[in-house]
């Protein structure tokens, strides 16, 4: 890790803390000895940072400390970038796009140096000629799914089996370039996942649902843990 990104997670560790920390506990969060702790709190202190505190004793940040916003270490410009780029790659086209005008933004507020890094960070996504394309519904099931809208779909299971039915959708999840839908299956009464390649037809309804506890998605996840 380059040092300018250690004193950056140093600063941001005291302030989710919010309590005095004792160098011992920040070497244990940030994976380093002691004594580079020390070293780093001793450039920070010189450098003007408001943390208080002394080897032996602890350190702790000033409530009145605020970090710049949209300060990021190398390390999570790679993750952004790389995920922004995924997102296209995966993504409906409405996803996609909104991937690249996020991206302007960040350029936009971001400092020159991790601005450049965010565009040209050597990681990237790729769609093969191999790949199935993005399925035509995930469009209109992210839609119903953020607005609570029940979804009338023609489905053909992996048997072989062809239905219709009305869902519920909680949850999408992408495993490698097969797009899932986790819903509430009124014909079943019941958790369902759908292979959205599989949808061969569908409707976004004007109905809504409000789910009950044992409907949401937190606990079809806990189902499976």
């Amino acid at each position: 890790m380059r040092p300018a990104d250690r004193l950056f997670r140093i600063i941001q560790l005291l302030r989710a803390t919010g309590r005095a920390m004792t160098a011992a506990e920040i070497a244990e969060k940030m994976e380093v000895a002691p004594r580079t702790v020390y070293r780093d709190m001793e450039h920070l202190m010189a450098s003007g940072a408001p943390i208080e505190g002394e080897r032996g004793v602890g350190y702790l940040l000033r409530e009145a400390f605020d970090a710049p916003p949209l300060t990021f270490t190398f390390e999570q410009l790679e993750a952004l970038a790389f995920g922004l780029r995924a997102v296209e790659m995966l993504g409906d086209p409405r996803l996609g796009q909104a991937a690249r005008e996020a991206k302007e933004k960040m350029l936009g507020m971001l400092p020159v140096e991790h601005a450049e890094r965010l565009v040209t960070a050597p990681i990237r996504a790729f769609r093969s000629s191999a790949q199935p394309e993005v399925p035509d519904s995930l469009g209109d099931v992210r839609t119903a799914l953020s607005g609570k809208r029940k979804v009338w779909i023609a489905y053909h299971s992996l048997p072989g089996e062809r239905s219709q039915r009305v869902v519920w959708p909680l949850g999408l999840a992408a495993f490698g370039t097969i797009w899932v839908m986790t819903a509430w299956c009124e014909m079943r009464n019941g958790f369902r996942d759908f292979r959205l390649d599989r949808v061969e037809d569908w409707k976004v309804l004007t109905d809504r649902f409000e789910a009950a506890p044992h409907q949401t998605y937190q606990a079809y996840i806990k189902q499976l843990v």
